[in-house]
């Protein structure tokens, strides 16, 4: 969907977008709090940092500003579009969010090769979202089919890395094929010609996008070739905020527990309320693509073996252990300080 970087820029400090509600009674505890003049309780205000701007993924979220459940919690909740790519992690490490959404690898490469203070509160979802996406004439149905092609990915380390563990994986090597930076282009390269194939697409966006716009393609998971499995979006705070304020983010993600469970009960009103509060002069949604990106999300994000928001030590360490094989990370790390479960 973008292109993924992992430099950590903690003086990338930008003016975001913000959307948010200011309306509650009682707080899960049943403690009314603070007043404020009007007779109201006074909401306390909880800042995320979306990785992108608003589409399926975070239905949850409006959904949960709109019935009220961050407000029964006491909390105001602010959502932040990000104005640099860093943004989800670099705001919450440096204090200037509560929490932002970003990529698990990349938490991974950036909290230890530059030794950024971040801690893993909840998994967005329970399996990866990125594929490889090829047109359907192609004949690339999976990992063996790219030898001789042209590869198109975002310029990153670590697609370059994913790439080569495939080919790996099925006895192939780099020098089979070409790879070829595209930046953001993933879809134009692969519509176009310029390449074979890309990676790094999202199942759940580029995948109804392009067979929105009437392209017959085929597309695999590299998990399914020697990629190892991970959460492709978790929720990062700083790690004084849950040293110093644990509550606080414990009552986030209730009140993101009870919206998932909302908008897992009703998809299509959940998918109304994002429609409703859509970035449409940057980003606009089309409601057939976000209609099928809810039908790919539900099963991953929550799954009859782990509820939504889980997480496992295994799953970063596996993925921290991938990425010093492949001599992305300098040294071999236990990045299990890295994760924190702060609810059930």
């Amino acid at each position: 969907m973008k292109k993924r970087l992992f430099a950590f820029l903690m003086t990338a400090i930008m003016a975001v977008g913000t959307v948010g509600c200011t309306s509650s009674s009682k707080n899960a505890d049943g403690n009314t709090g603070d007043i404020n003049e009007n007779g109201q309780q006074k909401l306390e205000d909880f800042s995320i940092v979306l990785d992108w701007y608003p589409n399926a993924i975070h239905s949850f979220l409006y959904t949960g500003i709109e019935k009220g459940y961050f407000a029964e919690e006491g909390l105001n909740l602010v959502i932040n579009f990000p104005s640099n790519v860093n943004d989800g992690i670099s705001l919450p490490a440096a204090g200037k969010a509560d929490l932002g959404i970003y990529y698990l690898q990349d938490a991974i490469l950036t909290a230890t090769e530059e030794n950024v203070p971040i801690v893993s509160v909840g998994a967005l979802t329970q399996s990866s979202l990125n594929v490889v996406v090829a047109l359907k004439d192609s004949g690339i149905d999976g990992a063996e089919d790219l030898k001789g092609k042209k590869i198109g990915y975002s310029g990153t380390v670590l697609s370059e890395e994913q790439i080569k563990s495939m080919l790996k994986y099925v006895g192939l090597s780099a020098d089979d094929c070409q790879f070829i930076d595209v930046g953001f282009d993933l879809l134009t390269a692969v519509t176009t010609g310029q390449v074979d194939a890309t990676i790094g697409n999202m199942v759940n966006h580029e995948v109804p996008q392009l067979e929105e716009n009437g392209f017959e393609i085929n597309y695999f998971y590299p998990t399914d070739f020697g990629v190892p499995q991970q959460y492709e979006l978790v929720l990062l705070a700083g790690k004084n905020a849950v040293e110093n304020n644990p509550e606080k983010i414990q009552k986030f993600l209730r009140a993101c527990q009870k919206s998932y469970a909302d908008m897992k009960a009703n998809p299509d009103e959940s998918l109304q309320v994002l429609l409703d509060n859509q970035n449409e002069e940057n980003f606009p949604l089309s409601k057939t693509v976000e209609q099928k990106s809810m039908e790919i999300l539900l099963p991953v994000m929550e799954t009859a073996d782990a509820p939504f928001l889980h997480q496992e030590v295994s799953v970063w360490q596996e993925n921290a252990d991938w990425l010093y094989d492949r001599g992305i990370l300098s040294e071999k790390t236990d990045v299990s300080n890295l994760i924190v479960n702060l609810v059930d």
